[in-house]
């Protein structure tokens, strides 16, 4: 049945990939010169404002370098997609539990490209020993992670209650 508990943390999924996908995932400023680098869904942006010679007056443009990385935005949309799909397949729970598992594959794979991105990359620009804020993006994944595996916890109870509930007919 659509009213069970598992439905809801589905559903709280879906709608933690969603924040993910509108909100920042990562930032790091930096202050010496100034500079900046953010994580989006779809884009790694670094921006930083060229050092001076010494003694030339010179116009400083900050310089923007881009790195597409919709193959994030690609991952997130689908384990949204997918947990949406998950809530509809009530009747076969074993599907449910195949879907739980693919978003967990998926999810992981996201933090990976995340903490690959943030971690490695990010630690070459700016300060090294900065590693820069986590946004609100990034603990929105946290949380599909802890939602995804709340709603396999209690797929599995439905499955093991059905299936006792046979033994005894």
């Amino acid at each position: 049945m659509i009213q069970r508990v598992q439905t809801i943390f589905l559903f709280l999924i879906a709608v933690a990939m969603g924040v993910a996908l509108a909100n920042p995932i990562w930032e790091k400023v930096n202050l010496q010169p100034p500079a900046m680098a953010r994580l989006t869904a779809l884009v790694h942006t670094q921006q930083q404002t060229p050092l001076q010679q010494s003694g030339l007056p010179t116009q400083t443009i900050p310089v923007t370098y881009e790195v597409s990385v919709w193959y994030l935005a690609l991952l997130i949309a689908l384990v949204g997609l997918s947990s949406l799909y998950a809530i509809f397949q009530y009747r076969n729970r074993l599907t449910q539990t195949a879907m739980c598992a693919v978003n967990a594959l998926m999810l992981t794979s996201i933090m990976g490209i995340i903490l690959y991105r943030t971690l490695y990359v990010g630690k070459e620009y700016g300060n090294p020993a900065d590693q820069g804020t986590f946004l609100p993006g990034f603990y929105a994944i946290i949380a599909a992670l802890v939602f995804n595996a709340l709603a396999n916890r209690f797929i599995r109870r439905d499955e093991k209650l059905v299936k006792g509930s046979d033994r005894l007919r």
